[in-house]
């Protein structure tokens, strides 16, 4: 294939990962264009983060002599992300709008206004990698495997798959950094977007409290005993120790409290002791849906791995399905399983798609 003759629209975030994706496709000879997502619209008095993130990828792209459109998708963002994202806070569950994000943002939105201006393909500096094979595309793990990123990806389809280019796909974080110093890009140092999708780094709690009401309620302990106040049941999430502030419990052992469960109708959480307390563990997860990214004539039980957060090590599994509910056994027991965050299946290193958690055991 002449690249010369491919035009491919990289996703600028204004972060070092986009930055040297868009001049890795330009040495490879495409003709590459920038375009900016703008998915959140600042309050007035907030530090307008996408602003900053505009003019960096806006330099960038002045280095690298590529033109930059720029998309404003707020309202889709807040219908199909936000709305989502809060609702499942409310049911009192730990969503993952990065997920989200990449199903209806970065791979729809962005995808349908990038063939829009032309595009051949679509690139992004997410850390995966696509691997053709039998007429499929099949979506793999990144080979830096502590910056892998295929967790969040597990809702897009073969078909999106098929016009998208992941340049980071076997580079090293590190490396990266690298390359974006030897060119001299602007945002070389500039750290690593964290918090929510296209948000950015918040106080949860003084961030929902602007969309929802947070009531303080009572933390029990295993046996039932009250041991402190908290500031709303929906900012706490199983396994979770950060945030509990019990001090000294009289007749308590010195050691630390993690959720292991919460009652979002009497606005309760539920504490125990210990980092290996086996409360904090399950043996077993459900799905009501599952969305596989390749088509296949799955035949159950399916034997693969899952894995239960971004980072989390994949556990081996058996998904069988009944009544239209997937329940998936573990081989051994995981940590602080999520009710509202993805399980994502894996055979090795391709990711097969995976289901938000609704229940686990």
């Amino acid at each position: 294939m002449n690249n010369k003759n491919n035009t491919v629209v990289v996703g600028m975030s204004g972060g070092v990962d986009s930055s040297v994706s868009a001049y890795l496709l330009k040495e490879q000879g495409y003709k590459v264009i920038g375009l900016f997502m703008q998915n959140w619209q600042s309050e007035p008095g907030e530090v307008c983060t996408s602003e900053i993130d505009f003019s960096d990828a806006s330099k960038v792209c002045d280095m690298l002599n590529i033109p930059l459109h720029r998309a404003n998708f707020s309202d889709t963002y807040w219908e199909k992300v936000f709305e989502q994202f809060l609702n499942e806070h409310k049911l009192g569950r730990t969503p993952n709008p990065d997920v989200l994000c990449n199903r209806e943002i970065k791979f729809k939105s962005f995808l349908n206004y990038a063939f829009d201006i032309g595009a051949d393909f679509i690139a992004t500096g997410h850390y995966a990698s696509l691997i053709d094979d039998k007429k499929k595309k099949y979506l793999c793990r990144a080979s830096d495997l502590n910056k892998d990123q295929t967790y969040f990806l597990h809702e897009v389809n073969e078909q999106e798959f098929k016009k998208c280019i992941f340049p980071l796909s076997n580079i090293l974080k590190d490396d990266v950094r690298s390359i974006a110093r030897k060119i001299n890009l602007p945002v070389s140092s500039k750290k690593d977007s964290v918090g929510i999708c296209f948000v950015g780094e918040r106080n949860m709690k003084n961030f929902l409290s602007r969309f929802m009401n947070l009531e303080k309620g009572i933390i029990l302990d295993e046996y039932g005993v009250n041991v402190g106040m908290h500031n709303g049941a929906t900012l706490y999430t199983k396994g979770q120790r950060q945030g509990l502030n019990i001090g000294g419990v009289k007749g308590k052992e010195d050691l630390p409290w993690y959720v292991f469960d919460k009652n979002i109708e009497k606005n309760e959480i539920h504490v125990c002791q210990g980092l290996d307390n086996d409360l904090l563990y399950a043996k077993s997860l459900q799905c009501e849906k599952i969305s596989w990214i390749n088509e296949n004539n799955y035949k159950y039980p399916i034997k693969c791995s899952v894995q239960v957060r971004h980072q989390h090590t994949p556990v081996n599994c058996e998904i069988t399905i009944k009544k239209n509910i997937y329940d998936v056994k573990f081989l051994e027991p995981i940590r602080a399983v999520a009710e509202g965050q993805s399980a994502v299946f894996y055979n090795k290193n391709i990711c097969l798609g995976g289901g938000i958690i609704t229940k686990s055991a």
